[in-house]
């Protein structure tokens, strides 16, 4: 529980979320959709560069 507060409840949500995108792209390139699993794999580096970008923003910013 100190972990999460540390981090942040935000940041957790999103790598969990991240997580659960990965596993579906899997999901769906195993069972013969490789395009679509292709296409929402690529959503999870998508978000985790957001997250870096804001964490940046908000650093800069104090």
């Amino acid at each position: 529980m100190n972990y999460i507060r540390k981090i942040g409840l935000s940041n957790v949500l999103l790598l969990v979320l991240c997580l659960a995108i990965i596993l579906v792209a899997e999901y769906l390139f195993l069972n013969g959709e490789q395009l679509h699993g292709i296409f929402i794999g690529l959503w999870a580096p998508t978000l985790l560069g957001v997250m870096i970008y804001i964490k940046l923003i908000n650093n800069g910013r104090k």
